[in-house]
């Protein structure tokens, strides 16, 4: 079973309970669909501008974290037909703090929890 952390955006966490980013998790679908069975390894939000991120990380992989998913609200929007990442979501460097977490934690790190916009396939840092 493959211990799996989330990492959301300040910018959301007084909107967002991280519902469906947990049943998705639980239930192995959407940005956690690559894993045949996984469970909740803890939750950090990452403050602006993510300076904070990579320690998050590093405590999470302390606790036994084995991958770190960022939410899908950083860089995608919802719109009236479903989440669209053409226009970005809350973090505009969210690439770069993925990259530099996955580097510097060791930890593969996924972009996309719940409500993956149409189309889209959860990119992984490694």
């Amino acid at each position: 079973m493959t211990k799996v952390a989330i990492i959301r955006c300040e910018k959301n966490e007084e909107r967002c309970p991280l519902t469906m980013c947990f049943k998705n998790l639980i239930e192995t679908k959407e940005g956690f669909a690559e894993y045949d069975d996984c469970m909740p390894a803890g939750v950090f939000t990452c403050r602006c501008p993510g300076d904070n991120a990579v320690n998050l990380a590093k405590i999470l992989k302390s606790k036994g974290a084995e991958a770190i998913h960022f939410c899908t609200c950083a860089f995608a929007t919802k719109t009236d037909t479903g989440w669209d990442s053409s226009n970005g979501g809350f973090c505009k460097n969210l690439d770069k703090i993925i990259e530099r977490v996955s580097r510097e934690s060791g930890l593969p790190c996924v972009k996309g929890t719940a409500h993956l916009p149409k189309g889209y396939t959860p990119e992984t840092w490694k």
